[in-house]
This record gives structure tokens, C-alpha cells and sequence, in this order.
């Protein structure tokens, strides 16, 4: 187990979104749809440098000013625990470096959960906003992530998008215009075709500065929604550190096993101490700060992390000394990915997975058919050196819908075939074959 690494790599991401509030811009789009889905949203500065075949609706509306609501100790606390819910089901127990950004799946559920109804909205309020009701955590939402630094020497930038079917599919206009006013999400009617899937992947990839690649595999032929948030982190430490301070260390693994690391010291006067751990807050050049705990001796990672708590975390960042500490940092950089829908179904987030049960009616409609969720797709990044970090994160949700999309014909190979290569004015084979193992 990493102790050292994973309880620092948690709290980069925390750090940025529940500690600190400085300003960040988000892009402007906006709202409403018709109903074979030309729906008319914010301005196109969220557009993909190209697009193949889905077309982006933002055509420079901006908008609607819509009522916001200021963060208080309600709204972090409730965020705090949202956060430290998804960080501990998604790192329980692996032995692989772990990071999640809570902003990230944050706001795309929000995203998502304004197309919900009935039970499936009540089990998503209540994970994502506790006692909140959704309409006011939309209002925090807006003006936190519009509060969130972003300017010299820390950059953090913040996108979501909806791309929607464009047969078989009638987006609701409601839903559209809400997320567009709170969350400032671009729309995109694609055909959910090899094209969309290219482009999808080009958005998340600009919108994290090439950090994040590659986040969606296939688009199934159900599929009748995504909806999307993307971030990218990049700052550089308000003290740099300096190339002698930087040297050949040794990182001992739980297991006791010690591996050859570059370390970086520096003198910090910012000192955590809490009754299971002591840390230290290393401030970047504006808005953020780079936070690490260290488990006391004795004390698993594992059993450290089960007791953290959004409130206890807030609360040593909070409570922490003005006293000098000398520090030591491991140089790192990974990705991560999770699929997060036995995460959420653990959490009490059941009926919107379910073909049945599910009620996102308010996201659109299919004709005789119902829509559920049926992955939560999240990916992370991060590189800490001497300069500062980087880090992004991507949620992908997938909507799909049984029946939706009808054909009349369906051939899956998904058992031995034949095959050719033929002339196509004869019909002439020029190659035939068997497939009988892909393996081969």
C-alpha cells in the first residue's frame, strides 16, 4: 500500500475544490431546443477545434440570469462529505495509487440528476447534495464553480457538455435551458456514430489540456445521451523548488518494500497535526494549495482513510499551525480511471441504473422506451514536480434507452464467421476466410 502517495494524491484534488475559493471563469452557453432537437444554446466557445458529424448548437446566446446562491458552511460541509463518500468507495482497499475529483463527478450528476424525477432524483438529491435540495445546490454550484481561481500563476478551468441522439431522441428543453443557465453546458445533436465517439474524446481532450485521452471506448447502440464535465488543474508553488533541493530517496511501500524515488524538501510554515496524522500546506502562486497528511506510525492507510471525514479534513486545513516544518515531497505523475456505477449503487444511487426503475424523463424522450444510466465513466491525471502540478479530471455519463432506436436487421459477430474481400463489379472474392478465435 502507498502511504504517503495516496493520502497526498487525495488531497490534491480535495484541496482544489473544497478549501480554497478564489475566481475561475466558465465558459458561457445556454439554452433551449425544438422538438426534433435544433436546440439553440450559449455561444460556441466550447466547441471542439473540429468536429466531424455532430453539430454544435451554441450560436452566441447568451444565458438567462438565473438566481445564485453563495457557498457557506451548509453547502461545504454537505460538499465535504460528498466528497469524502466517493474518494473512500473508490480507493477502498486497492493497492494501486488512487485520485478522484469529487468537483468532477459533482457536477456531472448535478448535470444529470436536473433530468430526474420521482425516487431516482430523491436517491441522487441525497447523495449529491444531502439535505440540499437540488435547486439550491444548482444555485451554490454556479456561483462556486464561478468563484474558483483562475488566472496568473494558477489556472483551473471548468467545461460540461450534453450531447444528445439526433433521431429517435427528443431532448427536453427544460432540462437543456437549466443546465445550460446553471452549469454553463454546451449541447452537441451527434449521430452517435463512430464520427461522435471521435469527437467526444476531442472535447474532453481540449477541455484538459490533452491530459486526458481517450475517455470513451464505444458508443452502444442504445445510447441516447452523454453528459460531461471536464477540468484541468495547472499551477506553479509560490516557492518553487530550488535543483538543490531535489534528490535520490527511498519511498517504503506498506508491504515494507522500498523504492527508488526523486524527493523534494522545503522549509514550509504551515504545520498540520491532528490525534492520527501530521501534515503540511504547501500554497501554490494564487488560489490553491497543495495539502499532505501522513498517517502516524502503526496506523494502515487504509484503516486511516475509512475515518476521514469531509468535516474532519476542513477541519485540520482550518486549524492549521503558523509554525515551521521542514518537508519532503516524492516527484510523481499517473492516470486513473474507475467506472463509478457500483460506487454510486453503493452509496444509495440504485433506481437510475435500472432499465425499469429509472425515472430521467426530464431528460428527454424515446418513444415507448425508458432511459437509465448505465455507466459513469471517471478519469484522472496528475504530475507534481518541481514547478507546481497539473491535473485534470473527466466524468462521462452514458444514457441509453431500450427500443429507442429500431432497425430492422441486426447481425453481431460475435461467434465464428466467414469473410471476403470482393470485386465490386463481379462480386468476385479476391479474399475469403474464417474467423473462429480473435485471439489468433
Amino acid at each position: 500500500m502507498k502511504f504517503y502517495k495516496r493520502i497526498t494524491l487525495l488531497l490534491v484534488c480535495l484541496a482544489l475544490t473544497l478549501s480554497l475559493f478564489s475566481c475561475s471563469e466558465l465558459k458561457k452557453d445556454a439554452d433551449s431546443s425544438d422538438p426534433q432537437g435544433s436546440t439553440e444554446v450559449p455561444d460556441g466557445s466550447d466547441a471542439p477545434a473540429e468536429l466531424g458529424s455532430s453539430n454544435d448548437l451554441m450560436t452566441g446566446i447568451s444565458p438567462t440570469a438565473v438566481t445564485a446562491r453563495t457557498p457557506d458552511e451548509r453547502f461545504i460541509n454537505s460538499t465535504a462529505d460528498f466528497a469524502f463518500k466517493i474518494f473512500k468507495e473508490s480507493s477502498a482497499s486497492s493497492e494501486e495509487n488512487t485520485l478522484v475529483s469529487p468537483l468532477s463527478v459533482l457536477l456531472a450528476l448535478a448535470i444529470t440528476a436536473n433530468g430526474a424525477e420521482g425516487e431516482t432524483k430523491a436517491q441522487m438529491e441525497a447523495l449529491i447534495g444531502g439535505e440540499i435540495p437540488l435547486q439550491e445546490l444548482n444555485e451554490y454550484l454556479k456561483t462556486f464553480a464561478e468563484a474558483l481561481y483562475s488566472g496568473e500563476g494558477a489556472k483551473l478551468s471548468v467545461a460540461n457538455s450534453i450531447w444528445f441522439r439526433e433521431t429517435g431522441f427528443i431532448p427536453n428543453e427544460d432540462f437543456l435551458r437549466t443546465n445550460a443557465n446553471y452549469y454553463n453546458a454546451s449541447a452537441y445533436k451527434a449521430p452517435f456514430d463512430d464520427s461522435t465517439l471521435k469527437d467526444i474524446n476531442a472535447w474532453v481532450s481540449e477541455k484538459t489540456d490533452g491530459l486526458i485521452e481517450n475517455i470513451l471506448d464505444k458508443i452502444p447502440k442504445n445510447a441516447v445521451m452523454y453528459l460531461i464535465n471536464a477540468l484541468v488543474f495547472d499551477a506553479e508553488w509560490k516557492t518553487a523548488y530550488e535543483s538543490y533541493s531535489v534528490f535520490n530517496g527511498k519511498f517504503k511501500k506498506e508491504d515494507g518494500t522500498e523504492q527508488s524515488v526523486e524527493m523534494m524538501s522545503s522549509d514550509e510554515n504551515r504545520f498540520i497535526e491532528t490525534e492520527n496524522a501530521k501534515g503540511f500546506i504547501k500554497p501554490y502562486k494564487e488560489g490553491y494549495s497543495f495539502v499532505a497528511l501522513l498517517p502516524n506510525e502503526g496506523l494502515g492507510i487504509d484503516s486511516y482513510v475509512a475515518d476521514l471525514t469531509g468535516e474532519s479534513f476542513v477541519s485540520a486545513i482550518k486549524n492549521a499551525k503558523t509554525q515551521s516544518v521542514y518537508t519532503v515531497l516524492p516527484k510523481f505523475s499517473f492516470e486513473y480511471d474507475i467506472e463509478m456505477k457500483s460506487v454510486l449503487e453503493s452509496l444509495g444511487m440504485t433506481d437510475a441504473f435500472s432499465a425499469s426503475k429509472a425515472n430521467l424523463s426530464s431528460l428527454g424522450t424515446c418513444p415507448e422506451s425508458n432511459i437509465y444510466l448505465s455507466r459513469v465513466i471517471h478519469k484522472t491525471f496528475i504530475e507534481v514536480d518541481e514547478e507546481g502540478t497539473k491535473a485534470a479530471a473527466a466524468t462521462v455519463i452514458e444514457a441509453l434507452a431500450e427500443g429507442c432506436i429500431v432497425y430492422e436487421n441486426e447481425v453481431i459477430l460475435d461467434r465464428p464467421f466467414v469473410f471476403a474481400i470482393i470485386d465490386n463489379n463481379t462480386s468476385l472474392p479476391v479474399f475469403l476466410g474464417t474467423v473462429k478465435d480473435i485471439a489468433e
